[in-house]
C-alpha cells in the first residue's frame, strides 16, 4: 500500500509554540545579549583577551542559539532563525553606534589603561583591573624586564593585550624587581642604606636602616632593594 507522507510545516519551524512565542524569543535575545556584554565588561578586558567584547557576545549567542535545535525536538528551525537574526541585527547596530560615537564605544569596550608610567604603577588604574601583581609580572617578564626602571610607559590596551614602551639603555632607572625570588625578598625593616622600591607601587627611595617605613606614595611599608641594570634584547 502507498505510504502517505505528511509533514505538518508549522510544527517543522516553529515547534510546538505558536508563531507569537517568536516575539518572546526575540525579546529575550534582545535582552540576553545586553546581559552577556555588561558582564563581560565587568569581568575585565583580560577575560576577553584578542577579542572585542561585543564579538565575544556574538559568538556565545550564536553558538547557544545553534545548540537547542541540534537536540531538541519541539524546538523549530525558526526559533534560533530568530535569534540569529537578533544577534545580527543587534551587532550591526552595536557596530554602527561605536563608529558614530566615541562615548557609546568606550562603553562597550573600554578604554585603554596605563598600568605603569615614568617606571611606577598608576596605582588608581591598575586597582581597576581585575589583574595581580603575579599575572602582570609574568607578562612583563616576557618582554625580559626584570625591573620596573627598565620600563617607561606599559598599557593594557581594549582587547586584553599589554603594550610596552622602554626606556633607552642610558635612561634606565632604579626600580621594583619583579623576578619571584627578590620581589618576595620584600620586608618592613631596613638594614643597610641604599634604594628601595615600595612593593605595592614601586615607589623607589633613598632608606637608611630603619625597622619601619611608610611609603610616602601609597602608605604602604613593605620594600625591597631597587635595582638599575639594563634589561638583555
Amino acid at each position: 500500500m502507498p505510504t502517505t507522507l505528511f509533514i505538518d510545516w508549522s510544527a517543522f519551524f516553529v515547534g510546538e509554540e505558536d508563531w507569537k512565542f517568536l516575539i518572546e524569543i526575540a525579546l529575550r535575545t534582545l535582552i540576553m545579549y545586553i546581559i552577556i556584554l555588561l558582564g563581560l565588561r565587568l569581568l575585565g578586558k583580560r577575560g576577553v583577551k584578542q577579542l572585542s567584547v561585543f564579538e565575544l557576545v556574538v559568538i556565545i549567542s550564536l553558538g547557544s542559539a545553534a545548540g537547542d535545535p541540534m537536540f531538541y525536538k519541539e524546538v523549530g528551525l525558526m526559533v534560533p532563525v530568530v535569534i540569529f537574526a537578533v544577534i545580527v541585527g543587534a551587532y550591526r547596530l552595536t557596530t554602527y553606534l561605536t563608529a558614530k560615537s566615541t562615548k557609546i564605544d568606550d562603553l562597550v569596550e573600554g578604554k585603554c589603561t596605563y598600568l605603569i608610567r615614568n617606571g611606577e604603577f598608576s596605582i588608581e588604574n591598575f586597582s581597576k583591573e581585575a589583574l595581580a601583581h603575579d599575572e602582570f609580572f609574568s607578562e612583563l617578564r616576557q618582554y625580559s624586564i626584570s625591573h620596573l626602571g627598565q620600563v617607561d610607559t606599559a598599557i593594557l590596551e581594549t582587547s586584553g593585550s599589554l603594550s610596552v614602551y622602554f626606556y633607552a639603555d642610558e635612561d634606565v632607572k632604579y626600580g621594583l624587581p619583579i623576578m619571584p625570588l627578590l620581589f618576595e625578598a620584600g620586608s618592613c625593616s631596613i638594614t643597610a642604606n641604599g634604594k628601595y622600591a615600595c612593593c605595592f607601587c614601586g615607589n623607589v627611595e633613598e632608606l637608611q636602616p630603619k625597622k619601619h617605613y611608610t611609603c610616602k606614595k601609597c602608605k604602604h611599608d613593605k620594600w625591597v632593594k631597587a635595582m638599575n641594570t639594563l634589561r638583555i634584547k
